[in-house]
């Protein structure tokens, strides 16, 4: 089922995190991160930073902690078996460190189609704030495949 145009603009709750610093060592650690200013805070304090900074795609995977972080999608009626990941973009503003709490408040941006609707893409801006202060745009593509309207072979 193709998600109407009319979902371009619509906001989605936001949700709420803090930025903990066991979280990071272990991100870090996960992303093969060697860095110590990532997960020693006598590193992290020498270099400058209040706290153990936080690398820079871990924000996209702090988001997916919210309460149902996909039920936007089934809410358009999206079959999440045939969802894919398209794309990923970080705009940073200011650092975020542990301690910090963050907040998410995403909207969806854009819905188009391709090969005749086989493909749909559904593109999610996400602004993360601390306080008052955005510290990060975060840009995410879905695609959906329509099996169904895929041309037969």
């Amino acid at each position: 089922m193709a998600v109407s145009a009319t979902a371009v603009g619509v906001v989605l709750a936001a949700s709420t995190a803090v930025i903990e610093r066991g979280r990071l060592r272990f991100f870090a650690e996960a992303i093969g991160e060697t860095d110590p200013v990532y997960s020693d805070l006598d590193a992290a304090l020498a270099a400058g930073h209040p706290d153990l900074p936080a690398p820079p795609t871990f924000l996209f995977g702090l988001k997916l902690d919210g309460p149902d972080p996909f039920g936007w999608m089934t809410d358009l009626g999206v079959d999440m078996r045939f969802v894919l990941h398209g794309s990923q973009r970080f705009e940073y503003h200011r650092a975020v460190f542990a301690g910090d709490e963050v907040t998410f408040s995403p909207r969806i941006s854009d819905v188009y189609d391709k090969r005749g609707g086989a493909l749909e893409f559904l593109t999610l801006e996400t602004a993360v704030n601390r306080g008052d202060e955005l510290v990060a745009n975060l840009t995410e593509t879905i695609v959906v495949r329509h099996p169904e309207l895929e041309p037969a072979r």
